[in-house]
């Protein structure tokens, strides 16, 4: 980087670009992408940077995960001209990318000294949940951040992994590396300081960050939001296919009204789309899960609006959304590839197609029944009429929700068995009326629950809570629009039809 440094007309973010592209030489791609490593490219960084608001003044940097300085850099580029000091500390496990982040930080360090900005730097090289919970820990602790810049490594923690007792320390608990940074990052800034994050879009429903989502909205205000089109933007180089967003936060600020939310092709878009979207339709006061609806245009915001103000919920209408029982491994004695006279049929995703059920599957790589007997009894639901909704959507499908019926005559049998990477409406543990299961059907098939749905869900997965969230019409409409369909074949248009005619 001896050339580098001495070219003068690079600034600080082509700098570390071109050092974060001689570290990618050195590490296995691989092993980055176990570890959940993925670093911000200049005009990523420089995305992150400009979210910022107050860049008078002195700064107290955070880069938690810092790689090779990019988003360091591109926050010194942001404020060079206003700032009066800067102490940036940044946290770096690796030797590979502490050798460029020292030259990077040392590209920072003479950029502020040209400018008369009073520059402080620290590299810890420790682990960053590791040595924060202990920081947090400390009598008489006070938060010395007033600036968090932030791309965390991207991994699930082990259930009892090190991680979750180190954050239940300081009463936080959630099940991946990057809500952890992000929420001890919160935990470090001061009052009225601002973070800048990009993360996976994953933390905004479902259970597994019910935490980390309570600790964002009860501490900070949620500002501003920046989506990518495509998967692949922000980190293609990496070829990472999580739906990645970014998101400023100000800690100790009353929510302000509105938010501000940009979506471009990618970083490099001169010409993103800026919508302004009221808090309460991000944050919806009827979701006590407080997920977060990401509202891109006002066609996005009408959406929301409808399918959000349906009258009812699953329990309105005595129906319960649950987790198929059945987990085959533990179970293996009992499975069984084809159907025998003392099983009954075994469900899985394999067997929903075309939002219909598709059973037996000859040659299939899944079982297709299980034994009925005393191990197995309490498995099982009463065989009847039952919509059922993949757990795991394939990133091809057209749809994220995508229901199927079952029905009583798919075999001759007392009762059925639901594996567990499927979701299963049931009436209170019984069957549903069929009227009633043909228009939920219809109802979670259509266009308008497929939009809504990826408003607040930025990954394929679609769990039994995800299900209880959404609202849903009256039963007798649901009724009506059941009766209104035909089964013979799925009809995308057709089911649309029929939504609008009865949902105004």
């Amino acid at each position: 980087m001896t050339e580098l440094t001495r070219n003068l007309s690079l600034n600080l973010n082509d700098i570390a670009d071109a050092n974060r592209l001689e570290a990618n030489k050195q590490l296995d791609e691989k092993l980055r992408g176990k570890l959940g490593q993925f670093m911000s490219s200049s005009s990523v960084s420089k995305l992150l940077a400009n979210m910022f608001e107050n860049v008078d003044g002195e700064h107290r940097l955070l880069d938690a995960g810092a790689g090779v300085g990019s988003l360091t850099a591109a926050f010194v580029e942001r404020v060079r001209e206003h700032a009066s000091s800067i102490d940036s500390t940044c946290y770096e496990l690796s030797n590979v990318m502490n050798h460029y982040l020292s030259d990077t930080l040392k590209n920072c360090s003479n950029t502020c000294n040209q400018n008369n900005i009073t520059w402080i730097q620290q590299v810890i090289e420790d682990d960053f949940i590791e040595h924060t919970v202990k920081t947090l820990l400390q009598d008489n602790y006070i938060p010395k951040f007033n600036k968090v810049i932030i791309n965390p490594p991207y991994l699930k923690i082990a259930a009892k992994g090190n991680e979750r007792q180190l954050l239940n320390k300081v009463k936080f608990s959630t099940g991946n590396l990057y809500s952890a940074f992000v929420g001890l990052a919160i935990k470090s800034l001061e009052e009225h300081g601002e973070l800048v994050a990009i993360t996976p879009r994953s933390f905004c429903n479902g259970p597994y960050f019910n935490d980390f989502r309570k600790l964002i909205l009860n501490n900070c205000s949620l500002n501003k939001i920046h989506v990518f089109n495509s998967r692949k933007s922000a980190f293609k180089a990496d070829k990472v296919l999580q739906e990645n967003i970014v998101y400023h936060l100000t800690k100790g600020e009353p929510q302000r009204k509105t938010v501000i939310v940009t979506s471009s092709a990618c970083a490099e878009d001169p010409n993103p789309i800026v919508f302004e979207v009221p808090f309460k339709e991000i944050v919806s006061e009827n979701n006590p899960e407080r997920f977060i609806h990401v509202i891109t245009s006002e066609d996005e915001r009408q959406i929301a609006i409808k399918a959000g103000g349906l009258p009812c919920s699953l329990a309105d209408l005595g129906i319960q959304a649950s987790t198929g029982k059945v987990v085959d491994f533990r179970t293996r004695d009992n499975l069984c590839t084809d159907y025998l006279t003392d099983s009954v049929p075994l469900i899985y995703p394999q067997h929903l197609q075309n939002c219909s059920i598709n059973w037996p599957i000859k040659n299939a790589k899944k079982p297709n029944a299980l034994l009925n007997n005393n191990n197995t009894a309490n498995l099982m639901v009463p065989n009847g009429t039952y919509v059922l909704t993949r757990r795991l959507t394939a990133k091809e499908e057209k749809r994220r929700i995508v229901a199927s019926i079952y029905t009583a005559d798919i075999a001759d049998v007392d009762v059925v068995g639901f594996e567990n990477k499927t979701n299963y409406f049931h009436a209170l543990g019984q069957p549903l009326d069929d009227d009633l299961a043909k228009g939920l059907w219809l109802f979670l098939n259509s266009s308008l629950v497929d939009k809504y749905f990826r408003q607040m869900n930025g990954h394929t997965q679609v769990n039994a809570t995800d299900l209880r969230t959404l609202r849903y019409p009256h039963k007798e409409q649901l009724i009506l629009m059941g009766r209104l369909i035909d089964f013979k074949e799925f009809n995308q248009e057709r089911v649309d039809k029929i939504i609008e005619s009865i949902i105004n």
